[in-house]
């Protein structure tokens, strides 16, 4: 069974900006304005690929369905 990764801390601190992740989903290993920025940091880390995420500035629930 799978669990929801919770990302309040990391929405808290990256608000508005770009990050890349590990594998685990969890863990930022670089951050900037830019996905290029992001990309660059992570390299100088040894993270070649990490997972690009952009962190919302506002959280909206949703409820409800698609259709």
């Amino acid at each position: 069974m799978n669990m929801a990764t919770d990302w309040t801390n990391i929405c808290r601190k990256y608000k508005g900006l770009w990050i890349g992740l590990k594998n685990d989903e969890k863990t930022v290993v670089a951050s900037g304005k830019t996905i290029q920025e992001v990309i660059d940091k992570a390299k100088k880390k040894k993270y070649p690929n990490p997972i690009l995420f952009r962190v919302p500035t506002r959280i909206v629930p949703y409820i409800g369905s698609f259709w």
